[in-house]
């Protein structure tokens, strides 16, 4: 059988002849980031052979083609190359990686009453502390441990988990941690993923790799803050619906063929038999709007107390689902669009990560020279999604990138002499460098275009639906880690946002995470929400003969 060698991870693996590189590191539980599955479109799973002799691999013609340079110094894509000898592989090591991912983990939030669905009530004549649930005894522990009292609320992002460890007796926020989804080194984005976890090893696999963080992350917040696991009694998951039917261990198939139903409904607890915290703890899930407006957006609405302003409020969470909800004095209409991985840096050509190295920032002033700030104050590698929605913006504004999406040439353009000598050709192509090495694509634009597009139809039909014109919209609430990130000129400069929001864009951070944090705290609001959650009228794009003409229409800048 032939051996593969993992360089970085120093560690040898036998493969049956004809496996891929990926296949094989998965098998050994090494991680190959891959968000398109393996089938060959992002690119991002690219490996380097070292001294590999002839008719020890072959790999195989992938729509994704790796530049002449990198295939001369031996890269190849893991997830089309098959191994057929003996080979030394070197794989970038993504757990040292992920560490300084920048993830937002605070939200808006109301004033509630602390009331949660756990208590624990000591009998001093028995020395035991019982634990309840709804009222009802559902255990017992020696001693007085009511004081060691405590719950998770957890936000289950798309591509980062936040996971906030609460006291359950006085409502405080003790510690949290933020983290990259193991499932997206997997399969990036929400279509993606439901199509892996069809299949029961696609399953397994995405649901035992967060299972397995959130494991590590409860052990980590224990640790740090000198507690016990035993003594958390209850987890609130809040994320899309596709995300908490893979935390659920439930296959997310049928959201992925009409009729785009949920088999998780929410409103419910279900065991936590797999979290390593109390016996007696459960998870309980909010209730879900719709297949793809999921948990998050209840809690974002919660949190944000939508049905309870005067007006009109979009409420958005900008990301790879791009989710929202229109308020209009207390009637709410919600919607979802698949704006695709490219807000997250996939897709992009030197797209990445919100890590050290990523440009984030980068704004043209009044002489033309860019200011711009990386991530960790480091030279620039790679351009995250903040980075590159600022980017596309301000060339949309000052000329660089037309109307249709096209680079305008240096001796066609009317921007700035400072930006025409960063407009170079890379491989035949046009390319705008905004960094050293750093350098957006003709095809990294048309990726914004697509996703901005989706983002800005989903706006335009929710709009419709209520007979709400853009001028009569008063507050746009921005929610989620990305968003926060964003800038409302570079939302407004290429068309995502229409130019009557300028003025009006608030940015409320994790409302997922914080509206948890309420499902929690306090058991009144989810009889509440799931009675509101009944009340909220689903607006279906794909069914709509509207929808692809408003999409068109929006890919313009």
């Amino acid at each position: 059988m032939p051996e593969l060698f993992f360089q970085e991870q120093d560690q040898h693996v036998s493969v049956e002849a004809g496996v891929t590189i990926l296949q094989a590191a998965r098998d050994a539980g090494i991680i190959i980031e891959s968000p398109c599955d393996g089938v060959g479109t992002c690119g991002k799973c690219q490996v380097q052979l070292k001294d590999a002799a002839p008719g020890s691999w072959k790999c195989e013609e992938a729509h994704y083609q790796l530049p002449a340079e990198l295939q001369k110094q031996g890269y190849v894509l893991a997830c089309h190359t098959k191994v057929y000898g003996d080979l030394t592989v070197v794989a970038p090591n993504t757990a040292k990686q992920n560490k300084t991912l920048k993830i937002l983990s605070e939200g808006e939030s109301f004033q509630y009453e602390i009331k949660p669905w756990f208590q624990k009530v000591y009998a001093a004549p028995k020395g035991k502390t019982f634990v309840l649930a709804g009222g009802k005894k559902v255990g017992e522990e020696d001693g007085d441990t009511v004081k060691q009292f405590y719950g998770l609320a957890i936000d289950i992002g798309t591509t980062t988990l936040v996971t906030a460890l609460i006291d359950m007796n006085t409502g405080e926020e003790i510690d949290s941690l933020s983290a990259l989804n193991p499932q997206s080194l997997h399969a990036q984005d929400v279509i993606t993923r439901i199509h892996m976890a069809s299949k029961p090893e696609g399953l397994a696999l995405l649901y035992g790799a967060i299972r397995d963080e959130f494991n590590h992350t409860i052990q980590e917040l224990c640790k740090r803050n000198h507690i016990e696991s035993r003594y958390i009694y209850e987890v609130i998951y809040s994320g899309n619906t596709t995300m908490i039917h893979l935390a659920c261990n439930v296959n997310p198939e049928p959201l992925g063929q009409f009729p785009y139903t949920a088999v998780i409904r929410g409103g419910n607890t279900v065991p936590a038999d797999d979290l390593e915290i109390s016996p007696y703890g459960d998870i309980y899930l909010p209730p879900i709007i719709s297949a793809y407006v999921g948990p998050d957006i209840t809690s974002g609405v919660l949190a944000a107390q939508l049905e309870k302003k005067k007006g009109t409020t979009l409420f958005i969470d900008i990301g790879t689902n791009g989710e929202m909800i229109l308020a209009q004095d207390g009637k709410l209409a919600g919607t979802s669009t698949a704006a695709g991985p490219a807000f997250e840096g996939m897709n992009i050509t030197c797209g990445m990560r919100a890590g050290n190295g990523a440009l984030e920032l980068y704004q043209i002033q009044p002489d033309g020279n860019p200011k711009t700030h990386v991530i960790g104050d480091v030279k620039a590698s790679g351009i995250c999604g903040s980075g590159l929605l600022d980017i596309i913006g301000e060339l949309v504004r000052v000329g660089v990138i037309g109307k249709s999406g096209r680079l305008v040439k240096p001796d066609k353009g009317k921007y700035p002499d400072v930006l025409k000598a960063q407009m170079k050709e890379k491989d035949g192509k046009p390319v705008f460098y905004v960094a050293e090495e750093v350098y957006i694509t003709q095809s990294d634009i048309r990726q914004v275009q697509l996703a901005k597009g989706a983002i800005r139809a989903g706006v335009e039909m929710l709009m419709s639906a209520l007979g709400v014109e853009a001028e009569h919209v008063d507050c746009v609430e921005i929610a989620g880690s990305f968003g926060y990130h964003l800038r409302e000129s570079s939302l407004i400069d290429q068309g995502m946002l229409p130019e009557a929001f300028r003025g009006k864009v608030k940015f409320v951070g994790n409302t997922s995470k914080s509206g948890a944090k309420a499902f929690l705290l306090n058991q009144e609001v989810r009889t509440y929400m799931e009675n509101l959650v009944d009340e909220i009228k689903d607006v279906e794009l794909s069914q709509d003969p509207k929808f692809q003409d408003v999409f068109v229409k929006a890919l313009t800048f």
